[in-house]
């Protein structure tokens, strides 16, 4: 029952369309009318600039850390208890009630769920690796699913819990679906010594 209530309160949080509310309360807008109309902080950037972009982004996070922090700390959950609360804020984000069942793409919300899972470890290593792929792969999409990979190494060499593993390939496995679209085009490798 501990675990049931985590997961609903997860997903309800990570429903809420932060980014879309912010961009109409203070860009006078709607976000997803923007690059590639994902309802997440990358467009809301774009729509209101970088305070906008910046208040929806600690927003996002926040939805995905907080469930998982309260089900650690409240809760006293831990181990396998905790994967499907990570992911919950995560599918709430993706399959938004709120947005009839279309949501945003979960990255930041995936920063949110790590950090209270590992503290400064997973999105550390997501990020640089996020950082390295980007400067040899121009697709947003594709930097994203191939640093997976990276942390999942990172993880294996730390010798790090098999419920963490099995959490990142789920998290993975969301993330191949939202941003399936630009992962139907293949990887667009940078030129050495250059950029597209």
């Amino acid at each position: 029952m501990t675990v049931l209530l985590f997961v609903l309160l997860g997903f309800g949080l990570g429903s809420l369309p932060f980014a879309v509310w912010v961009g109409k309360v203070w860009a006078k807008t709607d976000v997803r009318a923007r690059g590639d109309g994902n309802p997440g902080a990358v467009n809301a950037w774009r729509a209101g600039g970088w305070r906008v972009g910046l208040l929806a982004l600690v927003l996002d996070v926040t939805k995905g850390a907080l469930p998982v922090a309260l089900a650690r700390s409240l809760g006293g959950l831990g181990g396998w208890a905790l994967l499907p609360v990570a992911l919950a804020p995560l599918l709430g984000h993706a399959f938004s009630p709120w947005l009839a069942f279309q949501g945003g793409k979960a990255v930041a919300s995936t920063f949110g769920a790590w950090s209270a899972l590992t503290y400064w470890e997973v999105p550390t290593a997501l990020g640089l690796s996020f950082a390295l792929i980007r400067t040899v792969q121009a697709v947003d999409g594709w930097t994203v699913i191939l640093s997976f990979p990276v942390v999942a190494v990172y993880l294996i060499l730390r010798r790090a819990e098999p419920w963490l593993l099995a959490t990142l390939g789920a998290n993975f496995a969301l993330l191949v679906w939202t941003h399936r679209r630009e992962l139907r085009s293949p990887p667009r490798w940078r030129p050495r010594g250059g950029s597209t």
